[in-house]
C-alpha cells in the first residue's frame, strides 16, 4: 500500500482513538503518523524487540505491534501509551490495517493482471485461468479510459486518479507511464457514450480545479470479455492520434464518436495517395489559397447554403460562387452537390491525415 493511503487512514482515525497513532515499514521508518513531525523518524530498534516477541512491544511510551503477526518483514503499527488501553487500541489497528492490506493487495493483485491484458502480455489462453484464480469476472461490460497528463505536480497521476475516482471493486486504475493512467471501469451493456464523456470530463474538471493540472482523455468503446481490453486500450490511445490529426479541439474524445476520421486513420498510406490523385487530377490541392479552402470549410459548417455561408463570411454570393467555381476547375467537384461535397471532404482529411503521418498502435 502506498504511504499517501496510510497517512489518510490515520488523519481520519486520529480523532477517535485520541493518542498518536502511526505506521512503521520494513525498513524501520515511521512512514505515516497522525503526528506528522514524527514522519521520517528511524525506529529499527523496535523492529528488533518485535522479532522476539509475537505480542505487542511497549517501548519509550508507546505500544507496537505487528499489523500482520505472521509476516516479521511486514509493516508495524503504534498508539501512543503503554496501558491496556494503548493495548487494544493497537490490536484494533493492526487487525484493521492487515485486513484493509489484504483487501488492497488482493486488489493490485488483479490491477498487474488487467495492465498484463491492456499492453498484450498475457496469452488469451492465460487470461480465463488467471480471472478464475482472481475470482474476477470474465464477462462483464467494461471501458476503458486512457487520460494523458498535459501538465504534472509533486504528486504521482496514478496517485491523483485513484484519489479522484475513490475505491471500487468495478473500477481499476493502472498505471502505464509517468504521464499516461488507465481506468478500466465496469459498466451496463446500454451505458451511452454521453455518460461516460460527462464521468470524463469530471474528472478533468477535478484535475483542473483541485490540482491545478491539465489533461486529455481518451475513451474506447464498451467490449464484454476480459481478452478485449486490449483492443478497448488501442481504440482509446487512437482516439488521441485521430483527434489530434484531424484537429479535434476536445479535452474528452471518444473513440466511437471519430466518425469519418476513424476510417481514414485505418486506410493505408498508399491508397490513400492513390485516391487524393485521382481527385485532383487536374491539378494540387496545393494550388488551392488559404482563404478559398476557409471558404470551403465554412461551406461544410453551413450545410451547402451558399446564401447563409456568404453572410457568415462577410463576402457577396458572386464572390462565393467565384470560388467554389476555382474548386470545381481544379478537381472537377461541384460542392454544392451533396455527393461532391463528400468527396472533397475526405478527400482534405485524407491530406491532412498523410501530412501528419501520425504513429500506429
Amino acid at each position: 500500500m502506498s504511504n499517501r493511503l496510510y497517512q489518510t487512514v490515520l488523519h481520519q482515525m486520529k480523532d477517535v482513538i485520541g493518542r498518536t497513532i502511526g505506521i512503521i515499514d520494513e525498513n524501520g521508518i515511521i512512514i505515516a503518523c497522525s503526528e506528522l513531525s514524527k514522519i521520517g523518524e528511524s525506529k529499527q530498534r523496535i523492529r528488533e524487540e518485535l522479532s522476539y516477541s509475537a505480542d505487542a512491544v511497549i517501548y519509550e511510551g508507546y505500544t507496537y505491534r505487528y499489523i500482520n503477526a505472521s509476516e516479521k518483514n511486514d509493516c508495524i503499527c503504534f498508539v501512543e501509551g503503554g496501558d491496556s488501553h494503548a493495548g487494544s487500541m493497537a490490536e484494533l489497528l493492526a487487525i484493521f490495517l492487515g485486513n484493509m492490506k489484504s483487501l488492497y493487495d488482493e486488489k493490485y493483485d488483479k490491477g498487474s493482471f488487467i495492465k498484463s491484458i491492456l499492453l498484450d502480455n498475457i496469452l488469451p489462453s492465460d487470461i480465463y485461468i488467471k480471472s478464475n484464480e482472481l475470482h474476477f469476472s470474465n464477462d462483464e461490460h467494461r471501458i476503458v479510459f486512457v487520460i494523458k497528463f498535459q501538465s504534472v505536480s509533486g504528486i504521482p497521476p496514478y496517485e491523483l486518479i485513484q484519489e479522484i475516482i475513490g475505491s471500487s471493486d468495478k473500477d481499476y486504475v493502472i498505471n502505464i507511464s509517468e504521464q499516461d493512467v488507465v481506468i478500466v471501469r465496469e459498466v451496463a451493456s446500454d451505458t451511452d457514450s454521453k455518460d461516460m464523456e460527462s464521468y470524463a470530463r469530471s474528472i478533468i474538471d477535478t484535475l483542473a480545479a483541485k490540482h491545478g493540472l491539465k489533461a486529455l482523455i481518451g475513451i474506447s468503446s464498451i467490449v464484454d470479455n476480459l481478452k478485449d481490453l486490449a483492443r478497448a486500450y488501442k481504440e482509446a490511445r487512437i482516439a488521441f492520434e485521430v483527434g489530434k490529426v484531424f484537429d479535434i479541439e476536445k479535452p474528452v474524445i471518444s473513440y466511437e464518436n471519430l466518425g469519418i476520421g476513424r476510417l481514414i486513420y485505418q486506410l493505408p498510406t498508399t491508397l490513400c495517395e492513390m485516391f487524393l490523385s485521382e481527385v485532383f487530377k487536374k491539378g494540387s490541392l496545393e494550388s488551392l489559397d488559404r482563404e478559398t479552402l476557409m471558404t470551403v470549410q465554412s461551406f461544410f459548417e453551413n450545410n451547402l447554403n451558399v446564401s447563409e455561408t456568404s453572410r457568415k463570411l462577410f463576402v457577396h454570393r458572386n464572390t462565393l460562387v467565384y470560388r467554389l467555381e476555382k474548386i470545381r476547375k481544379l478537381s472537377g467537384l461541384d460542392l454544392r452537390e451533396f455527393d461532391h461535397a463528400v468527396t472533397f471532404k475526405v478527400a482534405l482529411m485524407v491530406k491532412k491525415y498523410l501530412s501528419n503521418k501520425p504513429t500506429k498502435y
